[in-house]
Parts: structure tokens; sequence; C-alpha cells
């Protein structure tokens, strides 16, 4: 009796890169069967400098641990630029869960490169902040965006791939792409006290875009993720990796092929109150107005009517947001 797969497969993108027919359509297969059960999976291989992702972490560990006078400088809403202060955010209110403020702060930022259309330029641009207290966060941030751009476009080409779609099905609606990054600090309770009935780091949700990169560190109140057959379990960790997740734009796209995966973020655990941890965290989107449309069986499962990107982009933000 063979080996059942695990259902957040950690995948070599080597192969795929480099390898030939077979190789690629073997990455590709287990792509897919993982995004249908979890919506989960890691990546090796993705080449990403481990020092690069280090130097971003201990850089905004400087940033986190000013005085909050000096960090209320730089505050901002959910969808801006700046720091999400703690109490901004309650993630579980995109299910329709009122749960209390999630137990983190974050550094976020976004889209770098102005619009032409003005209407799109006045939502979906400003600025991005950065802390004057710590001068080499930017320089930091911006090789590590562009990074994720890389892998963002490859992934996307693979995800098309996976489909047996063309492999420019999602990446040709990258003209001018939106995207997220939070840097979220998640501190232990000497900072953000006993966390309160029902309240989590990141309460449960789904992203809301297309894919999701995140690296993450390993912790007892750590990353959780939800399948239908297995329920909540700790996602696993590989500090190699970076962890990809399917967010609901994608799933939409693909009729429900693949999973949004939903997954929540722990509080400091009883045993270790003090554990401190720091994620960073890649929303990949596509070009403001793309029109998602579901694709039809055999390859979709549920035919979504079509949406606009970013009007359901605006809508999820706005609903997680603590006024």
């Amino acid at each position: 009796m063979s080996e059942r797969p695990p259902r957040i497969p950690t995948i070599d993108l080597r192969p795929w890169l480099d390898g030939g027919d077979e190789e690629r359509a073997d990455v590709a297969r287990t792509v897919d069967r993982a995004l249908r059960t979890a919506g989960f999976l890691l990546v090796t291989g993705h080449g990403v400098d481990p020092a690069l992702r280090a130097a971003v972490r201990a850089a905004a560990r400087r940033f986190f641990a000013l005085p909050v006078a000096a960090k209320q400088a730089y505050a901002a809403r959910v969808g801006g630029r700046g720091w999400l202060g703690p109490g901004a955010e309650a993630n579980g209110y995109s299910e329709g869960t009122e749960t209390p403020p999630d137990l983190k702060e974050s550094l976020t930022f976004a889209t770098d490169e102005p619009f032409e259309d003005p209407v799109v330029n006045a939502e979906w641009y400003a600025p991005n902040v950065w802390p004057s207290e710590v001068p080499e966060l930017r320089a930091l941030c911006e090789e590590y965006l562009r990074e994720m751009a890389r892998l963002e476009t490859l992934l996307l080409s693979l995800l098309g791939q996976a489909l047996g779609l063309r492999p420019d099905f999602f990446s040709r609606h990258m003209g001018h792409p939106t995207y997220g990054f939070n840097i979220n600090w998640y501190p232990g309770t000497d900072v953000l006290g006993e966390p309160r009935p029902g309240q989590f780091r990141i309460g449960p949700h789904t992203d809301f875009g297309t894919v999701t990169i995140l690296d993450r560190q390993a912790g007892k109140g750590g990353l959780q993720v939800h399948t239908d057959d297995g329920g909540w379990q700790d996602a696993p960790h590989d500090p190699a990796a970076l962890t990809i997740n399917i967010g609901d734009l994608m799933a939409r796209w693909t009729g429900d092929r693949w999973r949004s995966g939903r997954h929540r973020v722990l509080p400091p655990p009883l045993d270790a109150p003090a554990e401190e941890l720091m994620s960073l965290v890649y929303f990949g989107e596509c070009t403001p107005g793309t029109l998602v449309e579901s694709v039809p069986a055999p390859v979709g499962r549920v035919a979504y009517p079509p949406v606009d990107s970013h009007v359901y982009l605006r809508e999820k933000l706005d609903s997680i947001t603590v006024e």
C-alpha cells in the first residue's frame, strides 16, 4: 500500500525551471493535487536569499522595538501604507465572525508605481512610508519585493500549466499589478497582554487575492491550516522553504477546483507566553480592472459570476478593518 501524499507537500521548483517536459508535468500535477485539498504548499528552490530574509526581519524588529509614540507617526489604516498597531485588524470579520482584534503589529507596504488612470491611481496608489528611524529598511524591502514579483510570475506560469491551460493564463493579467506586503510582528503577552477568549494572532480567514507568498517562522503560537478532512492542523515548516497559498480570487478563477486556503495564527502559548515571531507576507494581486471569470468544466467545478478583481479586494479589505 503506497503512502498517502501529504496534504501540504514541499515542492522543489528547480525541476520546473530546469527540467524536461516530464519533470515539469510532474511538478504541475503535484501542485494541482495540493491546491485541491488545502490550498497550501511549500516551495524550495525559489532563489530568495536567506540572508535577505533575515536582514528584512532584523531591520523590521528595530522598528517594532521603538516606543509607541514613535511608531504612531506612521499609523495607517488597513490597505494603507505604514504601521498597523494593536487592534487595527480582525481577520475573522472577513468570515462574518465577530472576534477580538488580532494580536499583532504590522508594517504594511504596497504598489510602488503610480497608474495612468487617475481614478485607479487615487484608490490603489500612494507613496510607501519608510520609517526614518530605520533607514536601511527601505532598500531591503525593495530588494525583497523585486524577488517576490519574480517568484509570483514564476508561480503563476506554473499554475496555468497545472490547470492544463496556457502558461500565461494568469500572468497576462499582471501588466501593472497591485500587491500588498505585510511584515507581521507577533509579540508575547508581555507586550500585548493575555489573549481574550476567541482572540488569535490572526483570526481564521482566507486571503483575498491570487497567491500569497509567506516567509514564516516556526512557533507554538504559529500558523494553522484548515482542511475538510483534517480540521485545524499545524502547518508544516521548513526554514529553507516559502509557504504558498491560494487566495479567494484565484479560487473563483478556477471555479473552486483549488481551495482558498483557510488559516489562522494561534495566540502566544501558555507554556511560552514570551514567544515572539515575525512573518513576511506578500499578497499577490493582478492589474486593477481585471475581470475574474471562472474557468468552465471540466477544469472548474463552480461557475461564479464574473467579478472585478479590485472591487472584490476593496470590499474584503474594508471588512477586516476595526473601526
